[in-house]
């Protein structure tokens, strides 16, 4: 007796992104940012494509705060 469909088969659809999760990740991001030494009111002004660019590289970062 093999084993079927059944038992392999896996989920059809997959979980949206929420809306939540990103503002949570964003937040997270920009404290990130603060605890490295950027300036709050200068990671207030940045877009999150910004902050998330300067994270790649956080010793770079350091280095220049």
């Amino acid at each position: 007796m093999g084993t079927g469909w059944k038992y392999y088969k896996k989920g059809r659809a997959r979980p949206k992104k929420a809306a939540t999760d990103k503002r949570r990740r964003e937040r997270v991001h920009r404290k990130r940012l603060i605890g490295l030494g950027i300036a709050a009111e200068k990671v207030g002004k940045m877009n999150p494509k910004q902050v998330r660019t300067m994270l790649k590289r956080p010793a770079r970062v350091k280095k220049t705060a």
